[in-house]
């Protein structure tokens, strides 16, 4: 998958996941492109560890790992954001 995939998957992915977890008036549309590019790495190498294929292209499953991995990523960023 290519960069432009990348931005593409990120970008859906980024935004999904931050109505998920409610921080969509926080985010602008280069932090959902980032958290979602970074939240299908993540996703990836869960998928990895529980013996499955992470991203593996321009689909569904793809979307859905990349939902995955920024939800949890938020998730985590969030945690933080409370404590402090």
């Amino acid at each position: 998958m290519g960069i432009i995939g990348w931005i593409i998957i990120g970008a859906l992915a980024g935004f999904i996941a931050s109505i998920i977890t409610k921080n969509n008036k926080r985010m602008g549309a280069f932090a959902n492109i980032f958290v979602g590019i970074i939240g299908g790495v993540l996703g990836g190498f869960i998928m990895n560890l529980l013996g499955s294929s992470g991203v593996t292209g321009f689909n569904i499953r793809s979307l859905l790992v990349a939902i995955g991995g920024s939800v949890i990523l938020l998730l985590i960023v969030n945690l933080f954001k409370r404590k402090s």
